[in-house]
């Protein structure tokens, strides 16, 4: 459905919509009444905010749908579920498509209209254009909810300290947006220690499944290639002595054809493994949390003897 036509079913249904004043309710869900108009007293409360079944047909859903979608903002107590509907429609989704972002993603029904549109906005301002914007929201609706601060937070940190491009960050944003939520300083951790550990630039990050897997499975992958004399730390002209597998082949492929392709090595060799860089990783944040106590001991020490008495 086209977003002309969708703006136009929307301005003909908020006209209509004082016409069927219906109040929301779990036991029975009834269509557009042609009965007299009830008492000013029986009126629901700021019947604006409300979503009826009645509204839901008029606006193109089935009544599958529209008991499905009814059923689900009840539950959701939702206030501006009309302003939402209308944002998702703008944008040139269809019914079903609604739909299916509020199955992924029922947190949407609570957001606010306005609210909405300024995400949307900064989306755009990112460099999301049509047809990639739909596709990131059909994919990971939950952008929509995440405040502005966190987005901008995220596309700071890659381009301010990570480096890369506005255009490699549109990139990274639009194939990986689960990225958004991930812990900023583990997001700045993995990088440097793909780039650093690993030699791999932002170009080769971009193309890859880096951004989609956690900073364990990189570590597991590339620690068990490195110990099977399969990949080597580039020195500082960035040069090896054997040739590394790019970094898409080692994160991209299932662990199947990872092991079998990549590693040349079995499942019962690279599950000891995974144990093992398990237990490794433990210790060293265990060592790191003692580093850190001991510290914050000297610093309290340094403190009191500075201290007057």
């Amino acid at each position: 459905m086209g977003s002309h036509v969708c703006i136009k079913q929307m301005v003909r249904w908020l006209w209509r919509w004082s016409a069927c004043p219906v109040v929301m309710n779990r036991g029975h869900m009834p269509f557009c009444s042609t009965q007299q108009e009830p008492h000013s007293s029986q009126m629901p409360h700021s019947p604006v905010n409300q979503l009826t079944l009645c509204s839901l047909l008029q606006m193109g859903f089935s009544q599958t749908q529209a008991e499905e979608m009814h059923e689900a903002a009840l539950k959701s107590r939702g206030k501006h579920v009309p302003s939402v509907l209308t944002a998702l429609f703008v944008l040139g989704f269809n019914p079903s498509s609604v739909l299916k972002i509020l199955q992924k993603c029922p947190e949407v029904y609570s957001a606010k209209g306005a609210e909405l549109q300024q995400r949307i906005l900064n989306l755009r301002k990112m460099g999301l254009v049509e047809g990639s914007l739909q596709r990131m929201i059909s994919h990971y609706p939950k952008v929509m909810v995440l405040p502005l601060k966190r987005v901008n937070a995220v596309s700071r940190l890659l381009k301010e300290k990570c480096h890369f491009t506005t255009q490699q960050v549109t990139e990274i944003l639009r194939n990986s947006p689960e990225v958004l939520e991930e812990d900023l300083a583990q997001l700045e951790y993995k990088i440097q220690y793909t780039y650093f550990r690993m030699g791999v630039r932002q170009a080769e990050m971009v193309k890859s499944k880096l951004f989609r897997l956690p900073v364990s499975e990189l570590r597991c992958r590339h620690s068990f290639l490195e110990r099977r004399g399969l990949y080597q730390t580039p020195d500082k002209k960035g040069q090896t002595l054997i040739l590394n597998p790019p970094l898409k082949d080692i994160l991209c492929a299932s662990e199947e054809t990872f092991l079998m392709q990549v590693a040349s090595a079995n499942a019962e060799e690279f599950n000891v493994f995974r144990k093992l860089i398990a237990r490794e990783l433990e210790e060293e944040d265990k060592d790191e949390y003692s580093s850190s106590d001991e510290d914050d001991d000297e610093d309290d020490d340094e403190q009191h003897r500075r201290k007057p008495h």
